[in-house]
């Protein structure tokens, strides 16, 4: 398991971004990955400011190194509290342009941000700004809505063995190399209510039932396996119903502060910006959530 190496964090010096920002920095304690933190100063802004007061006036200037310097006090205050070195980028333009470009420029293997805010994270979730970003990245995204005072102790991994999903054990290794991970898979009787209607007895639906609970067992105990988790140092959680809804029970039943979850699901069509479990977890979760983007790679025939 490779630990993460890069980290960037975007701010907009909101309550929420700061408490995305210090996770950031407790991230990077914990692993020892290069910590960046970013602004993106909006460009559509500035050219509205030059409009009013002219193109070169010293208020532009001026706008611009107090953001530096409010970026820069930032980090300083961060390296303090977390006892980390934190680089500083200030961009200009669009921000999840900036952010793509930045998290190039440091090979970013993680991306961090506030789940609200204001400015261009005021709508993190629901907004345009994060599903533009979930679409174009192929960089794992953490969505921090809780303040960050330990590293994580107990994270939910939601799997249904989708290429996305694939990623997501381990990505959360990664992000919480120390945590007890909970593996979940939720399976449903595929048609139950049509088989039903169309007069199946209910001895074959348990029957069914028991086949679908024992294949999502296999798969998810092939996968810890594979993953290299010893026994002991995780649960197992194999629930029967509508995975958004078992995924958002069992993150308060186990008391998790992070779930890991793949962009997009089995059924989620490519051109879907979020798969409807995953924004669903997103809308309504109450802990951290960590998006895994980049699907797995088929495996050459």
């Amino acid at each position: 398991m490779s630990p993460l190496t890069s980290i960037l964090a975007a701010t907009d010096f909101s309550a929420h971004a700061r408490h995305a920002t210090d996770r950031a920095a407790l991230l990077a304690h914990e692993t020892g990955a290069r910590l960046t933190l970013m602004h993106a100063l909006s460009g559509s802004a500035l050219a509205e400011l030059r409009q009013w007061l002219g193109a070169g006036h010293a208020g532009e200037q001026q706008l611009v190194e107090q953001t530096r310097r409010s970026l820069e006090q930032a980090a300083t205050e961060l390296g303090a509290a977390r006892r980390v070195a934190v680089h500083t980028h200030l961009g200009t333009g669009a921000a999840v342009d900036c952010i793509g470009q930045q998290a190039d420029a440091v090979n970013a293997d993680l991306l961090v941000l506030g789940a609200r805010g204001s400015g261009f994270l005021r709508r993190l979730v629901l907004g345009t700004t994060a599903e533009r970003l979930l679409r174009r990245t192929t960089r794992p995204l953490l969505v921090v809505r809780q303040t960050a005072h330990e590293p994580y102790r107990r994270v939910l991994v939601a799997l249904d063995f989708s290429p996305w999903s694939a990623q997501a054990l381990r990505l959360a290794r990664r992000a919480a190399p120390h945590a007890r991970l909970v593996l979940l898979s939720a399976f449903q009787v595929p048609f139950e209510e049509k088989l039903r209607f169309a007069g199946v007895d209910a001895a074959t639906l348990d029957h069914y039932r028991a086949q679908a609970r024992a294949l999502a067992t296999q798969r998810l105990y092939a996968a810890a396996h594979d993953a290299g988790l010893k026994p002991g140092h995780w649960d197992a959680r194999i629930v029967e119903g509508d995975a958004s809804q078992r995924i958002l029970e069992h993150e308060q039943e186990s008391d998790c502060d992070l779930v890991v979850v793949g962009k997009h699901g089995q059924s989620a069509a490519e051109e879907l910006l979020l798969g409807s479990v995953t924004k669903h977890v997103l809308d309504e979760g109450s802990a951290d959530v960590l998006v895994s983007t980049a699907p797995t790679p088929p495996v050459p025939a």
